[in-house]
């Protein structure tokens, strides 16, 4: 089959089509999904193509590292012990694990980090949604957004943003989004309630208070968003950044309100967005889709850091029907 593969290694590391061998029978848990379309995320190219220096030398010269987190495609196995998927249902979801290997025309995924697709969706919609829509949902309910929140979402143009945007609405939240002047429109279009144009000065000592201070670019930290908090406010971060990861637990350990978020590939989740999708309240926003042979393309698109929403790659030749 074909996949997307790694030339050269760590951040010189470019994805190029290749022939690999397929990945065979699913084990009891598993189902085997033919990939239509899978998406681009931050920690695509912040972790996984780094981490091909090291998982190298473990795989060998002849079998290189494959890439993608997210999915959707149609089961065409499943493992003994799976009994709520069956041959020819459409699913959409991802995976933890250093990579889903997504970007492959089939790969195997454990049954419960994949849920039915949105009747309403295509494939290529669908598979924007997994770990971005799973990550907006996961911090929210982490920063214990409730209706009536003074919700604050920093990056709130992106890949996570626009879906932390539309699903804290959803919420009965009060919603500021943080972005550049180019996407103000946009942000206001998902339905923040205010916005702030980061370029028009430093909003970190003038907004606020809000409940939640959602990082969703993972470049602020508890300290510098200190006077956005109410009294026993949130301050939650995507994590992607190194300082992040590291200053925010130990703003946790001093007893503050804060987290970094580790999205986890739950189907309750996956469903849960699925729901919101239905009831007309949560869209995905693709910015561009590339060809399965351009995906090294989607990769720079997305590091450009200028995406509205997602990049999305066509894998299969059945991406765009609705159910």
């Amino acid at each position: 089959m074909q996949a997307i593969v790694t030339r050269r290694q760590g951040w010189k590391a470019q994805l190029a089509l290749q022939e690999v061998a397929a990945p065979g029978e699913p084990g009891p848990k598993e189902v085997l999904v033919q990939v239509q379309a899978a998406s681009v995320n931050p920690k695509d190219w912040k972790l996984n193509l780094p981490m091909a220096r090291l998982t190298q030398p473990v795989l060998g010269k002849r079998q290189r590292p494959l890439f993608g987190d997210d999915l959707a495609g149609t089961v065409v196995a499943v493992g003994d012990q799976v009994t709520d998927l069956a041959i020819g249902d459409a699913v959409y979801g991802m995976d933890m694990r250093l990579r889903t290997a997504s970007l492959a025309e089939q790969t195997l995924i454990h049954h419960q980090c994949v849920a039915r697709k949105p009747a309403s969706l295509s494939f290529t919609q669908a598979a924007a949604m997994p770990l971005a829509g799973l990550t907006a949902l996961q911090g929210l309910r982490k920063g214990q957004v409730k209706a009536g929140s003074q919700v604050l979402i920093i990056g709130a143009s992106g890949g996570v943003g626009h879906f932390a945007v539309q699903i804290a609405k959803a919420l009965g939240a009060h919603v500021t989004g943080v972005c550049s002047a180019r996407n103000l429109g946009f942000v206001q279009e998902m339905g923040a309630d205010a916005v702030i144009d980061y370029t028009a000065g430093d909003y970190r000592q003038s907004a606020g208070p809000f409940d939640l201070v959602f990082d969703v670019t993972s470049f602020e930290s508890p300290r510098s968003c200190a006077a956005l908090l109410a009294p026993g406010g949130w301050f939650i971060s995507t994590g992607g950044d190194a300082f992040s990861m590291l200053a925010t637990p130990l703003y946790r350990l001093g007893g503050k309100n804060a987290a970094s978020l580790v999205v986890k590939p739950w189907r309750q989740d996956l469903e849960a967005l699925t729901a919101l999708v239905e009831a007309g309240t949560l869209r995905p926003v693709i910015e561009s889709e590339f060809a399965f042979v351009d995906s090294d393309q989607a990769y720079q698109r997305s590091r450009s850091g200028r995406c509205r929403g997602k990049v999305v790659i066509r894998v299969g030749s059945d991406v765009h029907p609705v159910d």
